[in-house]
């Protein structure tokens, strides 16, 4: 009897322990929580008639519960966004910016491809949205970005604003105008001319005292340009908006500029 109990006993305990290692390779081979599809996510590639393209590093879509802003790549996008639970969401693309970018292809594919409904596949540290037609953008998760300040920023206008309309500057003029808001002053160059002003900054306005500069003639597109930008600062209180290293200046007649903050290399 001694015996059998011992057998009995023995067997229980080797039971107990190969059940314990089943339950830790189960619990090995668990999956971890899949992510939330409302977030800010880089877009790593996209997928489309049989090729694929991987995205710049600029190029990103955050997702909210009823909309979705982002970047091609260098042309910023809003969107309608409506979800159906985390299977699938219909897009309905908004505004867009209009400038003339390098990587032009990948921005008119994503601009193609993201609209209309896409299904949803979440990976553990991926999102994965599709087409019917079977192209797919591939994101993976992007901390949201920082917006850069408006003072003691270096910042280089890229494009001159017209409404709804957004106008790169020519190649002539492009990288040349630069201002920067230091204690109350602006100063830089209009693209030809050096100037400075008065800054001042309440609220979501920003307002420039007359400007002083330089006399240079300047001519062709860089003067069109330092024009503009002269009449731009000059036409009272301007309402400034910034969304991650891009600022807007836009005046009450819808005229207006967007800027690029320089990175910290520059």
């Amino acid at each position: 009897m001694r015996r059998y109990r011992y057998v009995h006993a023995t067997a229980a305990l080797a039971a107990l322990a190969l059940a314990l290692t089943g339950c830790g390779r189960a619990d090995e081979g668990r999956a971890g929580p899949l992510p939330d599809v409302v977030g800010s996510w880089s877009v790593e590639s996209l997928t489309s008639g049989g090729r694929t393209m991987h995205g710049p590093e600029s190029a990103r879509v955050d997702i909210g519960h009823d909309k979705a802003t982002g970047s091609y790549g260098c042309n910023g996008f809003t969107a309608q966004v409506v979800l159906d639970g985390t299977s699938s969401m219909t897009v309905t693309p908004g505004a867009t910016t209009l400038m003339s970018c390098a990587d032009q292809d990948f921005e008119t594919q994503f601009a193609k491809v993201f609209k209309g409904r896409l299904t949803i596949d979440r990976g553990p540290d991926r999102l994965t949205l599709k087409t019917a037609d079977g192209s797919t953008i591939a994101m993976t998760p992007k901390p949201p970005a920082v917006d850069a300040p408006l003072t003691a920023t270096r910042w280089t206008v890229d494009a001159t604003v017209n409404g709804d309309t957004v106008t790169s500057l020519p190649p002539e003029a492009a990288g040349k105008a630069v201002f920067t808001i230091t204690d109350g002053t602006a100063a830089g160059s209009l693209g030809c001319n050096r100037f400075s002003a008065k800054a001042t900054v309440e609220g979501s306005t920003l307002t420039f005292g007359p400007l002083t500069s330089t006399r240079m003639a300047c001519e062709g597109q860089v003067g069109a340009v330092e024009r503009a930008l002269t009449d731009l600062f000059g036409s009272g209180p301007l309402t400034w908006r910034i969304q991650e290293r891009t600022l807007t200046l836009t005046a009450p007649d819808g005229n207006g500029l967007t800027a690029k903050a320089a990175s910290a290399a520059e």
